[in-house]
C-alpha cells in the first residue's frame, strides 16, 4: 500500500468530511487521499479489462471504475469482480436500470448524474437499491452534463453553476434518506474546477471527488490537473483524485501519486530526479531516464531514484539519491548514497543500475518480512 507523509501541508481548517467505504477502501474524515482511475477498454471484453485493471493496480490505482453502457456490460460485473482486487465503480448515464441492476450484479458503488436519471422516481429506485445493498453512490456533475434549468439559469457552465447543480442532486438523495454518499463536479476549465469546489466545500461535509474532466493529452492534462488538484489539495479540498488524460491510464496513477508527492501529501513509488541534459550530456540520457521511469511504476516502496547526464552536477546530485547513476563520454557511475559502486559502458547502464535497483527493493522487502 501507499505511504504516508507526515509532512503535509494540509491546512488545520481544512474540509473535513464524512467517512464512507467503497468496499474495503475508507474515503474522507482524514484517511488518505485515495487514487483512482477509469478503464478504456470495452467493458464486454472482460479478459482484456481484467487485464488493464490488474495492470492499474500494479501501478498503484486503489479504486477502478468502468463504463456501463448497456445491460450486456452489467453481465460482466460480477466475472471483472472475481478477478480483481481493487473496489469497482460502474459509471452510469441516461439508463436508470443500468445502474439499479449493476448494484445487483456486485459494483462497490455506482457513479450517476441524477439530472439525466430521467426524474425524482427514477431516481429514488437507485436510491433504495443502493441502500439496501448498502454501496454508496458518487454524483457526478459536469459542465457538458447541466440540467437544462440550471444552464438556463446562468447562462453557461460557470462555478456558481455546477456548485448549483451538484448541492441540488446532493440535496435531492439526502431527502431520500440517504447519506452514503460522493460528489464530484468537473469542468475542463481549471479556474472554474477550482471555484466549484471551493464553493461547494464550505457547503457540506460529504467527500469530494477531484478530478478536470477532458483535461486533454500528457502535457495540457498534467499541467491542468497538477494546478486545479495542487491548489485544491493545498486547502484540504478533496478525499478521492483521478488524473484525466488522453493517453494509458497507468500514466493517470503516475501523474496523481507525482501531485501528491510533490505536495507531500502521500509518497508511492520512487521519486526520480533526472536533469535536463545540455550540450554536456554525453550519453543517451533520454532513452535511459524512459526506460528507468517504466520500470519504476512497479516498485510501491518511496526510494529516490537520480539519473544524471554529466560529471558537472551528476555525481553530487545523484548521491542525494538511494540509487543514481552519472553519465560521462560512453560511459557512467553508478552510485549507492555516497558510495561510487562501479564505472560501467554506456550500452550495460541501465541494466547495472537496475541491478542495484532490484538489490535496494529486495533489502526492503526482506526488513519489512522481518518486521511482521
Amino acid at each position: 500500500m501507499p505511504l504516508m507523509n507526515q509532512n503535509t501541508l494540509i491546512p488545520n481548517n481544512c474540509h473535513r468530511s464524512r467517512v464512507i467505504y467503497v468496499g474495503n477502501v475508507a474515503i474522507g474524515g482524514g484517511n488518505p487521499v485515495v487514487v483512482q482511475s477509469m478503464t478504456n477498454t470495452d467493458t464486454h471484453d472482460v479478459e482484456s479489462t481484467v487485464k488493464q485493471i490488474h495492470r492499474l493496480t500494479e501501478a498503484g490505482c486503489e479504486i477502478i471504475r468502468i463504463a456501463i453502457p448497456d445491460m450486456n456490460a452489467v453481465a460482466s460485473i460480477p466475472l471483472i469482480k472475481q478477478a480483481i482486487s481493487i473496489p469497482l465503480i460502474t459509471d452510469i448515464h441516461f439508463d436508470w436500470r443500468l445502474a439499479v441492476e449493476s448494484i445487483k450484479a456486485g459494483a462497490d458503488c455506482i457513479r450517476i448524474n441524477p439530472g439525466n436519471l430521467g426524474g425524482k422516481e427514477k431516481t429514488l429506485a437507485v436510491v433504495k437499491t443502493a441502500q439496501e445493498y448498502n454501496i454508496p453512490i458518487r454524483i457526478g456533475v459536469n459542465s457538458g452534463s447541466l440540467e437544462h434549468s440550471v444552464r438556463e439559469k446562468y447562462g453557461h457552465p460557470c462555478a456558481e453553476a455546477l456548485a448549483e447543480s451538484a448541492l441540488n442532486n446532493l440535496t435531492l438523495i439526502e431527502d431520500m434518506g440517504y447519506k452514503k454518499l460522493k460528489l464530484s463536479l468537473k469542468s475542463s476549465d481549471v479556474l472554474t474546477t477550482i471555484k466549484a469546489y471551493e464553493i461547494v466545500a464550505q457547503k457540506t461535509d460529504v467527500p469530494l471527488h477531484l478530478g478536470v474532466t477532458e483535461a486533454g493529452g500528457l502535457i495540457a492534462g498534467t499541467v491542468k490537473s497538477s494546478i486545479a488538484l495542487g491548489r485544491l489539495l493545498m486547502q484540504g479540498i478533496g478525499d478521492t483524485i483521478r488524473v484525466s488524460l488522453t493517453r494509458d491510464p497507468e500514466e493517470e496513477i503516475q501523474v496523481a501519486y507525482e501531485i501528491l508527492r510533490a505536495l507531500k501529501i502521500r509518497e508511492r513509488g520512487p521519486e526520480i530526479i533526472s536533469c535536463p541534459t545540455c550540450g554536456r550530456c554525453e550519453i543517451d540520457l533520454f532513452s535511459i531516464a524512459e526506460r528507468v521511469e517504466q520500470y519504476a511504476r512497479k516498485i510501491p516502496y518511496p526510494i529516490k531514484l537520480a539519473v544524471m547526464g554529466c560529471v558537472v552536477n551528476g555525481p553530487g546530485e545523484a548521491r542525494e539519491a538511494d540509487v543514481g547513476l552519472a553519465g560521462g563520454k560512453g560511459n557512467g557511475l553508478i552510485f549507492r548514497g555516497e558510495k561510487i559502486l562501479r564505472k560501467v559502458p554506456e550500452d550495460r547502464l541501465f541494466e547495472e543500475f537496475i541491478k542495484e535497483v532490484d538489490l535496494l527493493v529486495k533489502q526492503i522487502e526482506d526488513k519489512q518480512g522481518q518486521k511482521s
